[in-house]
């Protein structure tokens, strides 16, 4: 029996999810919105793209939760986009609800199904769609840190001018400005960044991989990233419904690993099957240890905003 994945949220990391599954074809997909009209629209146009891409994926556009019903994954992408100026932490209280909402659906049409959540701020989001879902931690992860791992081999291939393919990076901590590049676990066919860029050059991939968000927002001027995001989620999509256990940075729940209890943040996990089926325990460094325990104490604060 064919998998199912359901994307809330036909925006633009949304329906570019949708047009990657489809495209893959190892899944039929429902798209949804609470706008009627754009995710019919976006889907019929998906699914005409299907003969052409050799998939025989099936792609529905729907305003009822009812669809996605059974689904085996579900990524929630629905929320507002930041716009220049905005943080991710701006858009905490906007976003809180559309998720809870989406989250109390999806716990009544997909009870057995692994959550992925796209929307901002992501960590605090997961947290929350846990906690309204009551689902499996191991069930409900956050997408960013594949993201900004992705974003910082970007820039590091830029400046050593070799293949993306070839570089491996860690990304831990909250999906926001201070989130925890890891320079030491970064590596190039193995050899560690340290050894090949000297420290204030990979002071300012750091950085530019903090603002990574925020540069394409100025850009744009009216919309945010939607092509990475949404790669981002379909590689953790694929890796869930073929099981390949890829080892990936993704915003897991933590209960004693690196020290923290109670909170999701970016950790790298193993990701199978089941969901989130291993959280790797990195041993950290004195600065490292201290770089991420304030990340997840801005983390924290933000969950106790939205979770009474």
């Amino acid at each position: 029996m064919r998998k199912k994945v359901s994307i809330i949220g036909s925006g633009n990391v949304g329906a570019s999810a949708a047009q990657l599954l489809a495209h893959s074809g190892i899944s039929d997909v429902v798209l949804f919105d609470v706008v009627d009209g754009i995710p019919q629209g976006k889907a019929l146009d998906i699914a005409e793209a299907c003969p052409l891409y050799n998939s025989s994926s099936s792609v529905k556009g729907t305003n009822s939760y009812s669809d996605t019903k059974d689904s085996d994954i579900v990524v929630i992408t629905a929320g507002f986009p930041r716009k220049p100026g905005m943080s991710r932490d701006d858009l905490l209280h906007a976003n809180a609800d559309v998720v809870k909402t989406a989250a109390t659906n999806i716990a009544k049409t997909s009870p057995d199904s692994i959550i992925i959540v796209v929307t901002n701020p992501m960590d605090v989001m997961a947290h929350l769609t846990w906690k309204t879902t009551e689902f499996s931690c191991r069930r409900v992860m956050g997408m960013g840190g594949v993201l900004d791992s992705a974003r910082l081999r970007t820039f590091i291939s830029y400046e050593l001018n070799v293949s993306p393919e070839d570089i491996e990076a860690v990304v831990l901590g909250g999906h926001g400005d201070q989130m925890v590049p890891m320079p030491r676990f970064t590596t190039v066919k193995g050899i560690s960044i340290t050894e090949l860029l000297k420290k204030t050059i990979i002071e300012s991939l750091i950085q530019r991989t903090r603002n990574g968000g925020a540069e394409i927002v100025s850009l744009l001027k009216t919309g945010s990233a939607y092509y990475a995001p949404a790669a981002a989620a379909f590689q953790m999509v694929k890796s869930i419904l073929l099981d390949e256990k890829r080892v990936l940075p993704c915003a897991a729940y933590l209960n004693g690993e690196y020290g923290m209890k109670d909170i999701y943040v970016g950790v790298p996990v193993i990701l199978g099957k089941d969901g989130v089926e291993r959280v790797i325990d990195l041993k950290l460094t004195k600065e490292e240890k201290l770089q991420f325990r304030e990340s997840c104490s801005s983390v924290r604060k933000l969950i106790k905003k939205v979770i009474k």
